[in-house]
């Protein structure tokens, strides 16, 4: 998933809508792929190894696509960039590993609460970090959201430690990225670079140790590469998408993928309690709160600019 970008005033192209809703379908339904390899036996750190590998080929794919060789090869002659995209690799993979650990271990309704939180603290950073101004609609929503984390630590007896450090993480990935100077494309190209020729060497460890999952058939090897589509589809769909559609639209969707897991969560029967559904109702009412600023915002820029 990834933070709400600039709106653009101008009627979207066909098939924006449909880009931007496939991003976070897939993202919805992305737990079921991990909880899939998690039955065949594959642990965390095989996932997230084979998941950035994999992601590889569909990146550059991608980069190619758009033209974007040039810029991916001059990123390597640029040490800050380069820097910046390492440390954004590093935020995202530990995003990946909790998530991968979190959705086998009984726990999506924390991962669901996460990704709730997520555009919220990003608000609450932009503040922090780069002096964004927070109206009362904004600081409302963080309020609520922060009644909602009180709560989710009443019901599970500490603090939702699976919830922050999604929420956390992606948010410094955000900041981070939004310090890089390459195209979404681009970026996710060198990321999964980054990451996967490590991940590779360490798949290629398991394999020798005799302990890895690719290699014993034609299943978790598909559902292994298939994890690594899932990875760099829906990022471009979505930056594709981010460009051409209204604030609005993007802001509304965004909560389309933590509402999914919340379903999967209650479906595969985790305890929802009164403390629980009483934290969910407070960031629910936060996100709907952020959604209408974004909504305000979005009818702002369109009349500034008409």
């Amino acid at each position: 998933m990834a933070p709400t970008p600039p709106s653009s005033p101008t009627s979207p192209p066909p098939g924006a809508f449909a880009a931007g809703l496939s991003a976070y379908l897939i993202w919805g339904f992305i737990p079921l792929v991990f909880q899939m390899l998690g039955s065949m036996g594959v642990g965390p750190w095989e996932t997230l190894a084979h998941r950035t590998f994999w992601a590889i080929p569909f990146a550059g794919l991608f980069v190619w696509m758009a033209g974007q060789g040039g810029q991916a090869l001059a990123v390597f002659r640029k040490p800050k960039v380069l820097g910046l995209l390492a440390l954004s690799s590093l935020l995202i993979a530990a995003n990946w590993l909790v998530f991968i650990w979190a959705v086998n271990n009984g726990k999506v309704l924390q991962t669901s609460l996460g990704y709730f939180i997520n555009p919220l603290l990003s608000m609450a950073a932009g503040a922090l970090f780069f002096r964004e101004r927070l109206d009362r609609i904004a600081q409302g929503a963080i309020a609520l959201a922060a009644i909602g984390v009180v709560f989710q630590a009443v019901a599970i007896g500490g603090l939702p430690w699976v919830s922050l450090t999604l929420a956390a993480s992606f948010c410094g990935y955000g900041i981070v990225r939004k310090q890089v100077a390459a195209d979404a494309q681009t970026g996710l190209f060198i990321e999964c670079l980054l990451l996967g020729i490590p991940g590779a060497i360490f798949a290629i460890w398991l394999a020798q140790a005799g302990a890895d999952h690719f290699t014993l058939g034609i299943t978790p090897a598909a559902w292994l590469i298939f994890s690594g589509a899932a990875t760099a589809v829906p990022l471009v769909l979505f930056a594709w998408a981010a460009r051409r559609l209204p604030l609005s639209a993007m802001g509304f969707m965004q909560f389309l993928a933590p509402s999914m897991t919340f379903v999967l969560g209650v479906v595969q029967g985790e305890p929802l309690g009164w403390a629980k559904i009483t934290a969910f109702a407070f960031i629910w009412a936060g996100a709907g709160v952020f959604a209408y600023g974004l909504w305000r915002a979005s009818r702002r820029l369109t009349a500034a600019v008409a």
